[in-house]
């Protein structure tokens, strides 16, 4: 799991959270609101079942990841990547040294994922802060074992594998400073605008090591291959931005459309007439006389 499904399956994950992020914060920010989700009410008073109270990226957290690490250790079927150490050699070396990266960098992601989960379901208040420490904490860990990855890797490895270091280290201040200065959008915007850079960035690290879309490899001795693997990397800069903004007019044709449509029915009633010398309120006067002369 650690070739091409290792890679385009978490991009696919992480570029999919972002999109999702993107839509949340457009409405959000077209709405006016104080804060990202809104928290829930004490466990006593809520009415819903536990799996409607749970939010998107908790559950996607606990699912993919879960997949990855199975995935990681015992795929392709058959393989067995799980041994830490080889019993066998009288050194007893450690093994399987990409995989255990692999899998701790997972594990801490389903890690947060069980934090959220247990903070919406099973707290007897929602701690929106244990929340994003979870999360905090699983960055960090990516950050580190990204940091070793590049041990031992040829020069195009370590090029395409350090360059999102700079988006995940950002996102790491970004949602710490949300753990203690929440309902800031600006920092929604670019915690947004960081996840999509990133999930996007393992999508063409996924085309550059494993599957180039020309074709012809990518040479690791080539200073030409190098340098334009940084330019395309400073382009999902732009164009990841230029996402964000599309999602964001997008939302606000629905946001506008909506709007429109919640107010042309209440156009169609006529408000009750209040003047004492309309006409209308005196026909409704005489058809009340006349119902009750009937009684």
């Amino acid at each position: 799991m650690g070739m091409l499904l290792g890679h385009l399956f978490p991009g696919l994950v992480i570029y999919s959270v972002g999109l999702y992020y993107a839509v949340v914060v457009s409405r959000a920010l077209l709405r006016g609101q104080e804060q990202l989700f809104h928290p829930l009410p004490p466990r006593h008073n809520r009415d819903q079942r536990w799996w409607q109270q749970v939010h998107v990226e908790g559950v996607v957290k606990v699912g993919a990841f879960l997949i990855l690490i199975v995935g990681e250790f015992f795929f392709p079927p058959g393989t067995n990547h799980f041994p830490m150490v080889d019993w066998k050699d009288p050194r007893q070396p450690f093994q399987n040294r990409n995989s255990w990266q692999h899998a701790t960098i997972f594990g801490f992601f389903l890690l947060s994922g069980l934090v959220d989960l247990i903070s919406q379901v099973w707290l007897a208040w929602q701690s929106i802060k244990l929340e994003q420490a979870g999360t905090v904490l699983a960055l960090a860990v990516l950050l580190l074992q990204m940091v070793a990855h590049t041990e031992h890797k040829n020069a195009l490895e370590i090029r395409t594998h350090n360059l999102p270091l700079l988006p995940v280290f950002l996102l790491v201040l970004v949602l710490t400073t949300e753990v203690w200065v929440p309902s800031q959008p600006l920092l929604w915007v670019f915690k947004t605008w960081l996840l999509l850079v990133f999930g996007s960035w393992m999508l063409q690290m996924t085309s550059t090591l494993y599957a180039p879309l020309s074709g012809q490899p990518w040479w690791a001795d080539s200073p030409e291959d190098l340098a334009f693997l940084t330019i395309f990397f400073c382009w999902h800069l732009a164009i990841q931005a230029e996402v964000l903004a599309v999602v964001y007019a997008l939302c606000s044709l629905w946001h506008g459309r909506c709007s429109s449509c919640i107010e042309v029915p209440s156009t169609r009633h006529q408000p009750y007439p209040t003047d004492p010398s309309s006409e209308e309120l005196e026909k409704l006067r005489v058809e009340a006389v006349l119902q009750d002369g009937d009684v």
